[in-house]
């Protein structure tokens, strides 16, 4: 047996035991999968970040949830980013992270903020009743009829594909009670590995949205802060031109060719800056992503605090003992 050292790290937040826990494990070159899985399981946290060597990039990750592993991880990207920079391991600037869908680029500010550029997105619309959707979700079909009048349903993917639902109001997001093994299914049907439902209804008033994210699929009931998901809906929002403004909409009619702006791809020319999404309140870990999505890229970038460092004992590959903390 031999030690590991092993952190928690607390995701898009300022304040310890909030925000999206990510575990991270920075030196993991000598684990197997099944010792990965294993330490995963044993942190039970939505996905634990393990770092070896790359030789197509700065570093190579893999991140498993308690279950399974995945091919991307917004928010432990940003937590063991924040935890590299604050250890003095990496620098202010570019970094490049191999992960399973490729080589991204990872920008850290000064201050400490990571911003992660995420894969090309794809965005698709997808027919799913809303009868159906809803009894899934534990909303109200009317709350999402409401809504799907301007926004469709879409599976979108910045590198893992999410079921994107508009809801009309808060206080529906918030009593949501999905039915698991229902979206489980939903999500094989459309292709996609898990299910963010959002509102422009906010917490916070400086906040752009509220979002909830369910990926039971990959062993994750609902995960507090999702910062995959985030660059996902981001695109999502682009695709569908959800801030174009009245001027546009006017010279659109005018113009009388159909198209939502001036490319005809429906996305719009008065998309924000940066997107404040805010997510976790239902679940008591708030945080708060930020979202950036233009013509080159969709980053998502944010904060973190360390809430635990330590080591776990680790059984050598093979063996079956339990992990002891």
């Amino acid at each position: 047996m031999h030690t590991c050292r092993t952190l928690l790290v607390d995701a898009f937040t300022d304040e310890p035991l909030s925000g999206n826990a990510a575990g991270v494990v920075p030196a993991a070159d000598d684990l197997s999968a099944d010792q990965m899985q294993a330490i995963a399981r044993e942190l039970s946290v939505s996905e634990t970040a393990f770092f070896v060597e790359s030789e197509e990039a700065d570093r190579h990750v893999r991140y498993f949830t308690p279950t399974t592993e995945v091919d991307l991880c917004g928010h432990a990207t940003i937590a063991s980013h924040v935890h590299l920079f604050e250890a003095g391991d990496i620098e202010p600037g570019t970094h490049t992270l191999e992960t399973n869908v490729g080589v991204l680029d990872i920008d850290v500010t000064d201050d400490g903020t990571v911003w992660m550029t995420q894969d090309d997105p794809e965005v698709e619309s997808v027919d799913l009743e809303y009868d159906r959707l809803g009894d899934a979700l534990g909303i109200d079909p009317a709350a999402l009829r409401d809504v799907g009048e301007d926004l469709p349903l879409a599976v979108s993917s910045t590198g893992l594909p999410i079921l994107i639902v508009p809801v009309n109001f808060l206080s529906h997001v918030g009593s949501a009670d999905p039915d698991m093994d229902a979206l489980v299914e939903l999500g094989e049907e459309v292709g996609a590995m898990g299910i963010y439902v959002f509102t422009f209804d906010a917490v916070e008033a400086e906040s752009t949205l509220h979002g909830r994210m369910f990926a039971p699929a990959v062993g994750i009931p609902e995960d507090p802060v999702t910062g995959t998901a985030s660059g996902s809906v981001g695109a999502y929002l682009r695709a569908f031109g959800a801030f174009e403004d009245e001027d546009e909409d006017d010279n659109e009619n005018e113009s009388g060719d159909g198209k939502e702006n001036g490319n005809g791809s429906g996305e719009s020319d008065g998309f924000p800056d940066e997107l404040r999404l805010e997510q976790g309140h239902f679940v008591d870990r708030p945080g708060y992503v930020r979202v950036r999505v233009d013509d080159e890229a969709v980053r998502v970038g944010g904060r973190a605090t360390t809430a635990l460092d330590g080591d776990l004992v680790v059984p050598d590959a093979g063996d079956d003992d339990i992990i002891e903390a």
